[in-house]
C-alpha cells in the first residue's frame, strides 16, 4: 500500500507540476510572463463581466425583463 501512495506522490511531483516548475524558474527572469496566465484569466473575466453588463442594459432598455415580484416561484 505504501507503494501506491508514494507512485501517487511521484505523479503529482515529476509529472503534473512541471508546469508549475517551468513558472517558477521563469519568475527569476521575467515576472511580466511567469505571471501571463494570472493576466490572461484577469482579461477574460473582464471582459466576460463588461459583456454581461451591456446585454443586461439592452434587456433592460428594450423592456424585456420581467421585474414582477411573482416572475419567479421561489419570491
Amino acid at each position: 500500500m505504501k507503494n501506491f501512495f508514494e507512485g501517487i506522490a511521484w505523479l503529482f511531483e515529476e509529472i503534473l507540476f512541471i508546469p508549475f516548475s517551468v513558472l517558477r524558474e521563469l519568475e527569476l527572469n521575467s515576472w511580466l510572463l511567469a505571471n501571463s496566465i494570472n493576466w490572461f484569466f484577469f482579461i477574460t473575466g473582464f471582459s466576460a463581466m463588461i459583456y454581461w453588463i451591456l446585454k443586461l442594459n439592452i434587456f433592460a432598455k428594450s423592456g424585456e425583463e420581467d421585474k414582477d415580484t411573482t416572475a419567479h416561484s421561489f419570491l
